[in-house]
């Protein structure tokens, strides 16, 4: 590379094929890279631009995950409690609009197949493409902070949370292309860090306000859609590729069901999948269900807004704050299977703790053990098709898992706001803790296997 001046475009050469123009001025980042080594953000051992192509990727793809982790913090936070908190609270939503509202990431997941054939058949860069549709659901989510309606909300809620999930598959191609495998656990986790700082942060003050005020339900939502249009802001600056297609039909709809095959041919594969779907159907499940269970009256708590938020927000986020760069070292050392048995007993046990009484002691119990089990599960849902799939087909065998994920994700919630009108939600636990134990002993045999992946 040549010299860098201020203020001068940044053209980063990827791997020898294709440039990605950034034009950033360079005072402006250096400022603010020092900032963030002032706070923690960095060990400041790296700087933003360095010598090495390899090496400027990864830099520049670390500094714009870190900014884009605030605003990502902001929605999860409004994803996870809040807009199905003021569905229940606010809007006096149904089952069927709740169950939406919970299952709208997961539609994004169910869809993410056919945004990997979008991004390939659109020939821009991963990250532009994401970017595009994060900037659409900022609009959508915009009209009902401004228009305040159920039919609306529940369909901007949808679209806005589908949008955001919808890219995984990209972000993880992303993650395999600019971060060496030795250390692609250790600097997801630490953007995990401040993604679920800015996601307690953000759900105290949310929890505050909406039990002073609840009418300021519509500023939640609003910031939710700022904080989409910052996150499109910060991907279109990450460096990506084009992914490539495959096959004479490649640009078919039909095309992208063509992922699928490494089902077939893929043992290791099909194994994981299924374990997933047992424990993923059982979590997707409760999960939903404990905001319904500390708003709701009719389960007796009916907890204040910003108490709901401690428990289904705060304490589990910090606790993942903690534990997010240890499971990151973990990752990146230790056997994927034997970890996720791990965290698959702490998902039931969380599910037992917390809906098996009323107690706040059994609340916070619960709460604390499952942000242990969030904290590994999402380095680990995130980025464990990297160290099994070819380098060049990670998207793929992603866009595969985030499909399933989208089908239990889709089916979970509806089923389980329709069961817990006729089941106490006490044995809804206690099945879906069966479940869980299931999804383990699955993966108990591959424990061994651990150690074929790939370097």
């Amino acid at each position: 590379m040549g010299t860098i001046r201020p203020h001068a475009a940044v053209a980063l050469p990827y791997n020898g094929t294709q440039d990605f123009t950034l034009n950033i001025p360079m005072n402006w980042l250096n400022a603010i890279q020092l900032r963030l080594t002032r706070f923690g953000a960095t060990d400041g051992t790296t700087d933003p631009i360095q010598d090495s192509p390899a090496q400027a990727r990864m830099a520049r793809t670390y500094f714009y995950e870190r900014l884009r982790a605030f605003p990502a913090g902001i929605l999860e936070s409004c994803g996870s409690a809040f807009f199905l908190l003021i569905a229940v609270q606010q809007l006096q939503a149904g089952p069927t609009a709740k169950a939406l509202i919970a299952a709208g990431g997961n539609i994004g997941m169910l869809l993410s197949p056919w945004l990997v054939l979008l991004a390939q058949r659109g020939k821009r860069p991963s990250m532009q493409t994401g970017a595009l549709l994060m900037g659409f659901g900022s609009l959508v989510l915009g009209s009902a902070a401004l228009l305040p309606d159920l039919s609306l909300y529940v369909f901007a809620t949808v679209v806005a949370m589908a949008c955001t999930n919808a890219i995984i598959p990209l972000t993880t191609q992303v993650y395999q292309d600019n971060y060496p495998a030795r250390k692609r656990g250790r600097l997801v986790s630490r953007s995990v860090m401040f993604r679920v700082l800015a996601s307690s942060l953000f759900g105290w003050l949310a929890g505050r306000l909406l039990t002073v005020d609840p009418g300021l339900y519509r500023l939640i939502i609003g910031v939710a859609a700022l904080s989409m249009a910052t996150i499109g802001v910060f991907l279109w600056h990450i460096p990506s590729r084009i992914i490539a297609s495959e096959g004479e039909n490649a640009n078919s709809p039909l095309h992208v069901f063509h992922s699928m095959r490494f089902l077939r041919t893929d043992k290791l594969l099909r194994t994981t999948l299924a374990s997933w779907m047992f424990m993923g159907f059982a979590n997707l499940m409760m999960v939903p269900l404990r905001v319904e269970y500390l708003a709701n009256p009719r389960y007796g708590i009916a907890l204040p807004p910003d108490q709901i938020a401690l428990l289904t927000i705060i304490i589990p986020s910090l606790t993942r704050l903690l534990l997010s760069p240890f499971f990151g070292w973990l990752f990146d050392r230790l056997n994927f299977f034997a970890i996720r048995v791990a965290l698959n007993v702490a998902f039931a046990v969380s599910i037992l703790a917390f809906f098996t009484g009323t107690s706040m002691f059994g609340l916070v119990i619960g709460a604390l053990i499952f942000g242990f089990a969030v904290a590994g599960g999402d380095i680990l849902w995130s980025l464990w098709v990297t160290k099994f799939a070819p380098p060049d087909r990670v998207a793929d065998y992603m866009s595969v898992h985030t499909f399933f994920t989208g089908i239990r994700g889709v089916l979970a919630p509806l089923f389980a706001f329709q069961l817990v009108t006729q089941v106490p939600v006490a044995t809804m636990g206690l099945i879906c803790a069966v479940l869980i134990g299931l999804a383990s002993l699955i993966l108990v045999p591959e424990i061994r296997a651990g150690a074929t992946v790939r370097d």
